[in-house]
């Protein structure tokens, strides 16, 4: 199984910074099944957990959409 780039970026994270998920959820207000199903889904929006989530990693978040014409806008 192939996992996404985001789950392994998150567990390895974790491990540096000696947090678990379940302490991850504490840490953002929700609970741990939630956290981890925003990790491991392969596509979605991202809502305030997952930006609160990353936050509390020490992760910035950055956007980016590319129009049909190839421009790319930040």
């Amino acid at each position: 199984m192939i996992k996404n780039n985001l789950e392994n970026d998150v567990k390895a994270k974790c491990l540096k910074e000696s947090v678990t998920q379940a302490q991850l959820a504490q840490m953002v207000g929700t609970y741990a099944p939630y956290v981890s199903r925003l990790i491991n889904k392969k596509e979605g929006i991202i809502n305030k957990v997952f930006v609160d989530m990353l936050d509390k990693l020490g992760y910035d978040i950055r956007l980016a959409y590319v129009n049909k014409k190839g421009a790319t806008e930040e």
